[in-house]
């Protein structure tokens, strides 16, 4: 793809939540072979292994294994890992749970829990990092919501709730942090096909129906994420935070 065109990414630490994901993997080995160091955080051992099979020659990558639910756990192997690595100067939250049923069906709990993982996770995330990238007068944070902000969504009640939740942090921590050299921006992915999609029963109805939304008649791949994600990552993107960037083939339009 060559990572370099956004520039090196030489010296930084990345902390990127569902890194071994179906679209975290293929950033995360575009974001080592630019030269920086990645603390991928996933909880699937199937996806880590592949992750690390995949990485295997390539330097900078540390794997935890930390429950996203467990805040106070998450935080304390976040701190001692940012010992480890000398701080995080970027951060993606990316790592996400997707129930699907009706919404007179979910419980306060399993609702709480959707929040839980898919931002609370997020915000120990930044708080661990923020103390280094004050210092350093620099970082990068970015948040991944989703299509389904613009649109909402049947029977993905929490997590929608959730994606746009991550859209008001981004923009008030844009805000707050810009001060301090932090630029703080949300990708909001389209429908891509990965894993997510089984909670889908009827697929190809699901995939017409992508197609006649979206202007651009393809499907994304993880690489359309990976590019977004390694500009703002990079200093060509340093002078824009607070947005909210759709990649999504043109489904949504703002």
């Amino acid at each position: 793809m060559g990572a370099d065109r956004f520039g090196s990414l030489e010296g930084r630490t990345i902390l990127y939540t569902g890194a071994a994901g179906g679209l975290g993997l293929e950033t995360t080995l575009e974001l080592l072979r630019s030269g920086a160091k990645v603390v991928a955080i996933d909880n699937d051992a199937n996806k880590v292994a592949a992750l690390l099979q995949a990485a295997g020659g390539l330097p900078g990558l540390t794997v935890a294994k930390l429950d996203l639910a467990d805040l106070t756990g998450l935080r304390a192997g976040l701190q001692k890992l940012s010992a480890e690595v000398g701080g995080f100067d970027i951060v993606i939250n990316n790592a996400a749970i997707y129930p699907s049923k009706p919404f007179e069906d979910y419980t306060i709990e399993e609702m709480q829990l959707v929040q839980r993982i898919n931002v609370d996770a997020g915000i120990v995330c930044v708080q661990v990092a923020l103390p280094h990238m004050k210092s350093a007068k620099r970082g990068r944070i970015i948040n991944i919501s989703s299509v389904t902000i613009s649109g909402g969504w049947s029977d993905l009640t929490p997590y929608v709730q959730s994606k746009m939740a991550l859209v008001g942090l981004t923009r008030s921590w844009a805000r707050e942090f810009g001060r301090h050299g932090i630029t703080v921006n949300a990708v909001a992915p389209g429908a891509f096909p990965t894993d997510a999609e089984k909670i889908h029963p009827d697929l190809p109805a699901y995939e017409k129906r992508i197609y006649e939304a979206q202007a651009l008649q393809r499907r994304g791949a993880p690489a359309d994420i990976a590019n977004i994600l390694m500009f703002l990552a990079s200093d060509a993107a340093s002078f824009i935070t607070g947005q909210t960037i759709h990649v999504d083939g043109g489904w949504y339009m703002h």
